[in-house]
């Protein structure tokens, strides 16, 4: 047993897929026509991170209650962890994208982290390494 997707509900598919594929490095894994449950056109979108097995879904706003939800899918808590080998380069990738980070990164007993918004403003977690001890 596996999970295989989540979904994060962005404002436009282009823009979405443009931030995860280009600034954060995933795979754009599928990008296929679809329809709504009520026969309206739609995209099934899935990006993924290298080598990962969970992808994300990325699903566009469908009416009030879900452009509501628009950067807020973790009631403004942390709700998603990317988790890097090279934390600096990975940063500094980042920041050169125009990534907004709301914290400085920071080392705590898990490893390095800095916390980021995504393209719809969720709140994530990037997570590197402890930082080797000093010799």
């Amino acid at each position: 047993m596996h999970l295989e997707l989540i979904t994060i509900i962005v404002e436009e598919y282009d823009s979405a897929i443009e931030f995860f594929v280009e600034t954060l490095g995933f795979d754009l894994i599928e990008d296929s026509p679809s329809l709504t449950n009520d026969g309206r056109p739609k995209r099934w979108v899935v990006v993924r991170p290298p080598a990962a097995s969970t992808g994300i879904l990325l699903a566009q706003a469908d009416g009030d209650r879900q452009r509501g939800a628009v950067g807020d899918q973790a009631a403004g808590r942390v709700g998603f962890f990317l988790r890097v080998v090279d934390f600096a380069g990975m940063y500094r990738r980042m920041v050169g994208a125009g990534v907004k980070f709301v914290t400085e990164p920071r080392t705590e007993p898990y490893g390095q982290v800095a916390v980021f918004l995504d393209i719809a403003g969720n709140r994530w977690d990037l997570l590197g390494p402890p930082e080797p001890a000093a010799p």
